[in-house]
């Protein structure tokens, strides 16, 4: 009688720990899927971010053609950006920033460099509101000139500040305002 009891036991412990381990690994395995899925995400971020980057150094070197073309490339990178993986709320937010950063780029990518370097303002707000959301891989430097437009802040992958309002007239007029981590 003493061995049925202790059988059924380890049979019982057996049994809770076999399920306990089978939850773990369905766990295991939906935390992998969502860090992959993320992963994804971070890659149309990180893109997006990059060509943000190629556009302000555009600017900076007063290259109005090479903006043209990087505001193009930039505008598909934030069209093909997916927020599925984020929570409904960040979503519409993501959703709002993204379409009003794919105008800009447009615009940037069929104006001079005067007006380039307007639509490039309020582009670098809806890019660091993103990053706000998004997060990136990467330290990034809010950087401000307080001479164009009365004051504007951009975003850097450099802490050295290369002006893209003014170009080679100021191009070091700014400072950093902020470090994003």
């Amino acid at each position: 009688m003493k061995n049925l009891k202790m059988n059924i036991a380890v049979m019982l412990l057996l049994a809770v720990s076999f399920t306990n381990a089978q939850e773990k690994e369905k766990m295991g395995h939906k935390h992998h899927h969502d860090k992959m899925m993320n992963m994804k995400s971070d890659l149309k971020s990180e893109a997006i971010l990059s060509d943000y980057f190629n556009l302000k150094d555009a600017l900076v070197a007063d290259d109005s053609k090479k903006a043209a073309a990087t505001g193009t490339k930039l505008a598909a990178s934030l069209k093909a950006f997916d927020t599925s993986n984020y929570t409904e709320e960040e979503q519409k937010e993501l959703t709002d920033i993204i379409d009003d950063a794919m105008e800009h780029a447009e615009h940037i990518a069929t104006s001079d460099i005067g007006h380039q370097r307007e639509h490039f303002k309020t582009l670098s707000k809806d890019i660091t509101d993103m990053v706000a959301i998004t997060g990136s891989k990467n330290m990034l430097y809010q950087q401000f000139c307080p001479m164009y437009d009365k004051g504007s802040a951009w975003l850097s992958a450099n802490e050295e500040v290369r002006n893209p309002y003014y170009g080679s007239r100021m191009l070091k007029c700014g400072k950093v305002q902020k470090t994003i981590q």
